[in-house]
């Protein structure tokens, strides 16, 4: 079985612990994570990228959510594919259901999981796209402007990386941005679904 795994930067180390010693797994590659600022060019890319190494596999998992454009994207790649199916990657590391519970909680909340909390301010500022107007308005003035909304940092431990590290650069993203720091556990598990969703493809295809 010869499975490749596309995913996005954001999920890079979850997905690398995941796959770690699984010789299935004989493609590894990790797309930007500000691909998903144009929805319709992160589908270009991702469609792009998996073709490219379809005559080298059986099956292909996208280490992505549906974000906005990716809804049926595995029927536009020329191999068996699958992907996570939820909205987008707080719902992969809390569930669908957990993240629904944080929601009412506190709307307000920004979400640190590792990939998250390693971008940090400047991944902040790339993802509310405020680098493009760097020539006009400081990006932080703009950043502290659009975080009048929030209160909360949540902070995900998934289980991977330096967890007392990372916990560490949540806390100062929190304290530069004003809000309360909380913390709670998640996992990487819907993206270990994803994988034996994607091998049991070539199950069934072998059978």
């Amino acid at each position: 079985m010869r499975v490749a795994v596309i995913a996005c930067d954001i999920f890079k180390e979850e997905v690398e612990a995941l796959v770690e010693g699984d010789e299935d797994v004989v493609h590894l590659e990790f797309l930007e994570f500000g691909l998903h600022i144009e929805p319709e060019r992160m589908r270009q890319v991702v469609v792009e990228r998996a073709n490219a190494v379809k005559d080298d596999v059986d099956a292909i998992m996208l280490g992505y959510c549906y974000c906005q454009s990716l809804m049926g994207v595995v029927d536009d790649i020329d191999v068996p594919a699958e992907m996570v199916h939820t909205d987008d990657c707080i719902g992969v590391f809390l569930t669908p259901e957990g993240y629904a519970d944080e929601r009412r909680k506190c709307a307000g909340t920004w979400y640190n999981s590792p990939g998250w909390t390693n971008l940090g301010i400047e991944g902040s500022i790339k993802e509310l796209r405020l680098d493009t107007v760097a020539d006009q308005i400081d990006p932080m003035e703009l950043l502290h402007m659009m975080f009048d909304s929030y209160s909360r940092c949540l902070f995900i431990d998934t289980g991977v990386g330096d967890v007392d590290g990372l916990r560490k650069r949540s806390q100062e993203f929190a304290e530069i941005m004003g809000l309360e720091h909380e913390e709670t556990v998640g996992s990487y598990r819907m993206l270990a679904d994803a994988l034996e969703r994607t091998k049991e493809l070539v199950r069934n295809k072998d059978a």
